[in-house]
């Protein structure tokens, strides 16, 4: 099950990311406004360019003679060829605005209608230059029209009327923002995946650092429910019979000396899986170190939860009491076994191995057998499945045979000592747990 503090993690990563992708989209909004303005105000300057230079470029090419605009330069100049809309017009005998048509293409009916003509005359006349209207035309679209003046002598005389259509600029204005639109859409998912990514790697040490406390305290609940709980019926015993107490003081120092043994040696793995604090490997004698380990352990542990054997071991050879616990056997070997390693370690992997085999060998007899480089403890219990052999090294996996926190400190320490350890099929039942040791 998750922590709360792992879920506030969590959720604090999801925020940062909304957060990443939304000041994203808010930057990416901005720069794609001002590009769409920007574009929109040049496509509309670079249509009125083109607009204004066709008009003021065809009106200075045509002139009058004898009162009568001569418009064959129309014909012939390609300004007048790219027009879509373009047409000459003549101001009438009584003067006004220019309306007779001496030129036009398509035709006279693509002209715009008489108020917008008179409002381009009325610019024409008061700028004495190029006139820019908006309106529609002839056909009913509605262009963007340009009116040039045509001078006789000091009067204006005449207009060159020249319309374009802006769909087209519009149109491919339209392409711009969209794909604005979808770039932006693109990078804002990319941004909110950038940053999820990122978030995560930053929250990634904070994560780690839960997980390790959480299996510190997991592993030192692990580690000393069982003497604590001794103690407890230690401490117990001696307050319930006076007699005994000098005895169950003695037994209870010696508990507490173990206790803060198991504390230290706790201590020392947080700090060396946290990176804090370097193993020291040192030759010492491991037959005399597994004696040792199996002598501590508790004469009269608890029983142990879910129906499995109650467990204790003795005085380090042949140690138990028929009817309450199984016995406990070490076989050392016959010459010494010396191997480099750190004891409180090795201590502790070799008491789980062993209240594992007596928690869960089923009352069974169980052996220890220390070879050079190898430590065996044996019970004649239900065994482990195959497939389930490995599974029971990992933290948090439980099965018959024992649990992801015992076990896996026992693979973490063999590890660290460049070793192994593993589960086999003991000879006539039960389960054979290995703890490999390079030889020094």
């Amino acid at each position: 099950m998750t922590s709360p503090a792992v879920r506030r993690l969590r959720r604090l990563r999801w925020t940062l990311t909304l957060l990443f992708a939304a000041a994203t989209a808010g930057c990416l909004l901005v720069l794609a406004t001002l590009a769409a303005h920007t574009d929109a105000h040049s496509r509309a300057r670079e249509l009125d360019s083109e607009v204004t230079g066709r008009a003021g470029g065809l009106a200075r090419a045509l002139w009058f003679d004898g009162g009568v605009l001569a418009t064959e330069p129309l014909d012939e100049d390609e300004l007048a060829r790219g027009a879509e809309v373009l047409a000459a017009l003549q101001r009438g005998p009584r003067g006004g605005v220019p309306s007779v048509p001496r030129w036009a293409r398509p035709g006279p009916d693509r002209l715009p209608g008489p108020q917008l003509l008179s409002r381009l005359w009325g610019q024409v006349q008061d700028t004495q230059g190029t006139a820019l209207a908006t309106g529609p035309g002839g056909g009913g679209r509605t262009l963007r029209w340009a009116a040039a003046p045509v001078w006789d002598g000091d009067d204006i005389a005449a207009l060159v009327v020249v319309g374009t259509d802006p769909a087209r600029s519009g149109a491919d204005h339209a392409r711009l923002v969209g794909r604005l639109l979808l770039g932006c859409s693109g990078l804002v998912l990319a941004a909110a995946a950038a940053g999820h990514l990122l978030s995560g790697r930053a929250m990634r040490p904070a994560l780690l650092g839960l997980e390790r406390q959480e299996q510190f305290l997991t592993e030192a609940a692990h580690e000393l429910r069982t003497p604590l709980a001794t103690l407890r019926l230690v401490v117990e015993r001696g307050a319930a019979a006076p007699g005994l107490a000098l005895g169950a003081l003695a037994e209870a120092t010696v508990l507490s000396e173990r206790l803060a043994r198991l504390v230290g040696g706790l201590l020392a793995r947080a700090r060396i899986e946290a990176g804090t604090q370097l193993v020291e490997l040192t030759p010492l004698r491991l037959d005399q170190l597994v004696e040792q380990c199996v002598a501590e352990l508790p004469a009269a542990p608890p029983a142990p939860r879910g129906g499995g054997a109650g467990g204790a071991t003795g005085d380090g050879t042949d140690s138990g009491t028929d009817g309450e616990r199984p016995r406990v056997t070490v076989r050392p070997a016959e010459q010494p076994v010396i191997v480099r390693g750190d004891p409180e370690l090795l201590g502790q992997a070799v008491r789980n191995l062993v209240e594992n085999a007596l928690r869960h060998g089923g009352g069974t007899p169980v052996t220890v057998t220390v070879e050079p480089g190898l430590v065996t403890v044996t019970d004649g219990g239900p065994g482990v499945p195959e497939q389930r052999r490995e599974a029971v090294f990992r933290r948090g996996v439980t099965s018959g045979a024992g649990t992801g926190t015992g076990l896996a400190i026992v693979r973490w320490v063999a590890e660290l000592h460049g070793g192994s350890a593993r589960l086999a099929a003991a000879p006539g039942g039960g389960v054979r747990a290995e703890l490999r040791l390079p030889a020094h």
